[in-house]
């Protein structure tokens, strides 16, 4: 501290005591959270745990659009595509985002393609038991049916990154700093070259004289 300046008189240790915060309930807490993460899914049973099915989309602007992620919900178009009514997908456990356009081909094929497994691995309960509807599974696959509790339903897969660094085959050996660095000091001695290439003729045209 420079100068003869007054010292610094603030009361950090004014009342605190009744402004202090603890975290004293975190374990309870997390036993908590784990009870009623187990509760909520005996009750929705065979459902998943963790929720409708996502779309795989990819963030907007070039520093977030190099990664995968789950997004709100698919499009109407692609509902469409795979066959699935937009009113019937909430039902089945699909997400819906109305909102949603397709700016990309690909991304509408890959999100298709996840439409089309989530069917086809898609086991639907009868609403009453005695009395099961057309488009129902059949009693063995509802005998066999088990409920996803770990992780998301098809969770979204990092493609693998093909852009990498690597030599390219039959490029040549040639230095290009060295290389421009050789024309540019050409174009810079040209006239001072030929200058003198002008001298020396002249001088050898005097001496053959």
């Amino acid at each position: 501290m420079k100068h003869n300046n007054v010292l610094p008189n603030q009361h950090f240790r004014k009342g605190w005591q009744t402004r202090v915060k603890t975290w004293f309930n975190q374990p309870g807490a997390k036993k908590t959270r784990r009870v009623n993460r187990i509760k909520k899914a005996a009750q929705i049973a065979p459902r998943p745990v963790d929720g409708l099915l996502r779309p795989a989309i990819r963030a907007p602007t070039v520093r977030y659009n190099l990664k995968l992620r789950a997004g709100r919900g698919f499009s109407l178009d692609e509902l469409k595509l795979a066959g699935i009514n937009r009113k019937q997908a909430k039902t089945i456990g699909i997400s819906v985002d109305h909102r949603r356009k397709n700016r990309s081909v690909e991304g509408m094929q890959t999100n298709v393609a996840r439409l089309i497994e989530y069917k086809s691995k898609l086991v639907l309960f009868p609403r009453k038991a005695n009395k099961p509807k057309k488009g129902d599974s059949a009693a063995a696959d509802l005998a066999a049916a088990t409920q996803v509790s770990l992780g998301a339903v098809l969770p979204v897969v990092q493609p693998a990154q093909t852009d990498l660094k690597r030599k390219i085959d039959g490029a040549q050996t040639a230095n290009a700093y060295y290389t421009l660095r050789i024309a540019r000091s050409d174009a810079k001695l040209k006239g001072v070259r030929e200058a003198r290439a002008k001298a020396a003729a002249e001088e050898e045209k005097a001496k053959q004289k």
